[in-house]
């Protein structure tokens, strides 16, 4: 193998790749990033077994191609060594005994490299009737629902991000039991059967790291896996299994008390609030609405008290006193886009509902505490 390639190209595609490796690989092969060349070009993956990110890089892209050949370079030096290198143009020439020079005019590295013989053989195999998704929107769906993810191992199905698909309506939903986030989209080819599936949490964090403009997404849904197709890179993770729980019984569809507030005003009053609570262990700050006027107050009995007031717009009959995690209300609120907001009510022991004066797609659902 030897080849010559711009330090920009191979650091693009090697910071996605990048993300399928997991600091807790037992397979030492899959601490490593596969580089297999051919006539057509340059692969790069990366995989832990339950995620595969893979990266072609087309021979129009690659300065000029010696000879051909596949190696396995550790992850732990390789990205760094290229972030680091001088010169705009990178070198690869593969030695004898499974050794490779990486070089420039001006520098150069030679690295023990693994055996290609000993990673395992990973198909990413497409499917003919892929859901297709912009990718700005996709990133928006994973952003706005996936801080709800559980982090807790007690319910592993809780640990993941539940994507469901009918038709053209596609619904994304997380849950952690304390809170929810759930938003719906249309999207403009209806998929050819249901969808029902969850995708771990960690693995949707990195595919949103990926997605940064409007091309399209091609989603693959199989029985076990997904494979996400966008521009040259696929990125393929397993699913959690099981049944995702029924949350549509836990959102009210009625409402006692409707409150109508401006997103900056009250996130900033939940937010000055939880600073006398952040060191606490749910961070809860009360909230009383009556006659059209909204109280915000927080109390830690080492440190002191602090009390904000906010003009709203609701009924004259509202009255409510109601506890919450000041956490769990910043994340819910960083989601919405627009800064009318309207925050549902009922009473102090049944869930509180978050949305956008003009969005009904997203709602962001959190449980109150009681602090008594």
């Amino acid at each position: 193998m030897k080849f010559a390639i711009e330090k920009n190209v191979l650091l693009e595609n090697l910071n996605n790749v990048v993300r399928g490796i997991s600091t807790k690989n037992v397979i030492p092969v899959l601490n490593g990033i596969k580089f297999e060349l051919t006539e057509n070009g340059l692969t790069l993956m990366a995989s832990d077994s339950e995620l595969t990110v893979e990266a072609f890089i087309e021979n129009k892209l690659i300065k000029n191609i010696t000879s051909t050949g596949t190696v396995i370079i550790s992850s732990k030096y390789i990205l760094d060594i290229i972030r680091k290198m001088p010169s705009d143009v990178i070198n690869f020439e593969m030695q004898e005994s499974l050794k490779i020079r990486i070089y420039s005019d001006f520098n150069q590295y030679n690295l023990n490299c693994l055996d290609p013989s000993d990673y395992p053989n990973i198909k990413l195999i497409s499917h003919k009737d892929p859901v297709l998704i912009r990718a700005d929107i996709l990133k928006e769906l994973i952003n706005q629902t996936s801080f709800a993810i559980s982090t807790q191992e007690l319910r592993p199905i809780l640990t993941g991000l539940n994507i469901k698909i009918n038709g053209d309506l596609l619904e994304c939903l997380a849950t952690d039991s304390y809170r929810l986030a759930k938003k719906n989209i249309k999207i403009d080819t209806p998929a050819e059967g249901d969808v029902n599936i969850v995708i771990p949490g960690k693995n949707v964090t990195e595919l949103e790291h990926m997605l940064v403009d409007e091309e399209p997404v091609y989603m693959h849904v199989f029985n076990n896996r997904v494979l996400f197709q966008y521009k040259n890179i696929k990125f393929q993770t397993n699913l959690l299994s099981g049944t995702y729980p029924n949350t549509s019984n836990l959102i009210p569809t009625e409402f006692e008390i409707v409150v109508q507030a401006k997103k900056s005003d009250f996130m900033g009053a939940v937010d000055r609030a939880a600073l006398l609570t952040q060191g606490k262990d749910k961070n809860i700050i009360k909230m009383k609405v009556e006659n059209k006027e909204m109280v915000i107050n927080s109390y830690a009995s080492e440190i002191g008290k602090t009390e904000e007031r906010l003009q709203v717009a609701t009924d004259e009959k509202s009255n409510i006193d109601i506890s919450f995690s000041a956490k769990y209300m910043m994340e819910a609120l960083k989601t919405i886009k627009d800064d009318d907001i309207l925050i549902l009510l009922n009473n102090d022991v049944k869930p509180l509902v978050i949305k956008s004066l003009t969005d009904e797609s997203l709602i962001q659902l959190i449980l109150p505490i009681k602090t008594y």
